[in-house]
């Protein structure tokens, strides 16, 4: 087993998938590892604005955002063990000392923390995470934060433990860093301090990556060289491209496996024609997409409706399966960005400015969607614009909470379940806790006695890491589906298993009234008791999914439904599925 270490700061550019990626193309099985130093047993309790999207995987773990990076580069499936927190590891070993396990000795950071750290990595590394079912012959460990960082100290304690436990034929260390520019200058003092640091606590680097707006001067790439203990081939740099995924070209092109080949002797690895084969294959069509990428000239504008707009990476899958299925589409992405609380009435007295311009993004669009989320907030927007891709024909894709959303803007205004249009007495009703509108019970603080969203019963209302409904499961398309759009895209296939996060779901004692209405539920799960697709026979794409495919969208691969939203809002979606 190869362990490639990837330290240093996020710099946004430098995908440690990207580097997994390259290993693939020369026919190799490449895992992943992501350390992050946070107390939290998992990302599944934090909020979107503090720490970006909550990852989903298929045994339900909700993990850290990088991971969907390694899982869309590699196209790999990997578990809730290849995030590593503080948390997992210190509950790991205060368990293993309540049993008696340590035999009285006084447990401490050194060396318990630090073995207990090294033991995971080693162990799960090998676990097989592609369609081969063998043992990996790379892993690329990500350390989260920065090199000095209190709460780092014991995983960079461990790794440098952990280079002479596998050998120095089996370690790498890539450092990232960042080189600014200023006032026309490359500074390279903050690269010479972080590697001078990483020296100290007894990692030295083989390859410096640096992040920078241009391709590094020669005196810059000299100076880097000499001051962090590296020859100049080993100094790397990711600059700004014109998209990221042209990334793997440029490190390909800077020979960066090359470079790991030597320190970590992969040339005594046992590569097979099939998978050197396979690796050839991958690389072309990553080339060939790059290709295409340079080649289009036509634009798709989607207008984003969510509540976590401020901090881009609270959707970062979304905004990948995006990329990918406008880059199989041959169509340049424009996402706008409307905050959902700006499309409702408040906001228009509040900043006529906001209200107006969020309303000429959702009007203006080719297509719009609404992503999941918590709480009320925005949700009065989220149905106002959702209602307008339903009456103006504009493509819709609803995900999680967008179907939730669908369904309450459904039910009253088209079969009339309200006294009057809740945005014009929305305060008045949520003060006197009447409810004369169809609603969630999430969204109202006094549920209603019937609501058309409910909390899913097998779930917690007081612990709320790990309770949702999560991970992989069926949804079972119904016998009356053949005409459904997404299932054509699905290829016509009766079930799919994608991923799920939600801890509502649409009440189904509603169903048969909004479906004899026209809102089909095309899609149920395994028991036929919850709702997981929704769509419009007589709208060119309204879809709505329980589930989130944005979890299993790969790069060669999109996601099925945001690919005919994607095709729908270019107005190519009859060229993908006949309709």
């Amino acid at each position: 087993m190869k362990f490639v270490i990837v330290s240093g700061g996020v710099i946004s550019g430098i995908g440690k998938g990207v580097i997994g990626l390259l290993f693939k193309t020369r026919g190799l099985r490449v895992s992943a590892i992501k350390i992050d130093p946070y107390m939290n047993i998992d990302a599944g309790t934090m909020s979107p604005l503090e720490h970006g999207e909550v990852f989903v995987l298929d045994d339900g773990g909700e993990v850290d955002l990088d991971l969907g990076n390694y899982e869309r580069y590699l196209n790999v499936t990997l578990t809730r063990e290849n995030n590593i927190t503080t948390g997992k590891i210190y509950s790991a070993v205060i368990e293993r000392e309540r049993k008696g396990d340590y035999l009285g000795k006084t447990v401490q950071v050194v060396p318990h923390i630090t073995n207990a750290i090294q033991d995971w990595i080693e162990r799960v590394a090998r676990i097989p995470v592609d369609s081969s079912g063998e043992e990996p012959d790379v892993c690329i460990v990500e350390l989260g934060g920065t090199v000095g960082d209190i709460e780092s100290a014991p995983f960079v304690e461990a790794l440098r433990q952990f280079q002479f436990r596998v050998g120095p034929d089996n370690f790498a260390l890539i450092h990232v860093s960042l080189v600014p520019v200023v006032n026309g200058e490359q500074k390279t003092k903050p690269t010479q301090v972080a590697v001078r640091d990483l020296r100290g606590l007894g990692l030295m680097p083989d390859i410096v990556a640096c992040r920078c707006t241009h391709k590094l001067e020669k005196p810059t790439t000299d100076k880097i060289s000499m001051f962090c203990h590296v020859g100049p081939d080993q100094v790397l740099v990711v600059h700004d491209l014109s998209s990221i995924y042209h990334v793997p070209l440029l490190l390909d092109q800077q020979k960066i496996v090359e470079q790991l080949s030597k320190k970590l002797k992969l040339d005594t690895l046992s590569v097979g024609p099939p998978a050197l084969a396979t690796g050839a294959a991958l690389w072309n069509d990553w080339r060939n997409l790059t290709n295409t990428h340079d080649r289009m000239f036509e634009s798709v504008n989607i207008a984003l409706v969510g509540k976590y707009t401020h901090l881009k990476d609270s959707y970062m899958s979304v905004i990948k399966s995006l990329e990918h299925s406008a880059l199989r589409c041959q169509r340049k992405l424009n996402i706008s960005w409307v905050e959902a609380t700006d499309l409702e009435p408040d906001a228009a007295e509040n900043s006529r400015v906001n209200f107006h311009k969020a309303w000429h993004e959702v009007c203006s669009a080719d297509g719009i969607l609404v992503p999941g989320g918590f709480g009320v907030r925005g949700t009065e927007g989220m149905i106002a614009a959702c209602k307008w891709a339903r009456e103006n024909k504009v493509p819709y894709l609803g995900i999680c909470l967008g179907l939730q959303i669908a369904v309450i803007e459904y039910a009253r205004n088209v079969l009339g379940i309200k006294d009057q249009a809740i945005v014009d007495i929305l305060v008045s009703l949520l003060e006197a806790n009447t409810h004369l509108d169809a609603h969630s019970e999430e969204l109202v603080p006094e549920p209603p006695a019937n609501p058309l969203i409910v909390f899913m019963p097998e779930v917690s209302k007081t612990h709320l890491g790990g309770t949702m409904r999560l991970g992989l499961r069926p949804t079972i398309f119904q016998d009356d589906s053949e005409w459904s759009k997404l299932r054509k895209l699905y290829g016509g296939v009766e079930a799919v298993h994608e991923r799920h996060r939600h801890r509502y779901e649409v009440n189904p004692e509603f169903v048969p009234e909004l479906e004899k209405a026209g809102l089909t539920f095309v899609g149920k799960d395994d028991k036929g008791e919850r709702m997981e697709i929704l769509e419009l026979k007589s709208h060119p794409y309204f879809v709505g999914t329980q589930y989130h495919p944005e979890y299993l969208s790969r790069v060669l691969n999109p996601s099925k439904p945001y690919l005919g939203f994607i095709a729908a809002s270019s107005g190519t979606l009859g060229d993908i599925i006949d309709l």
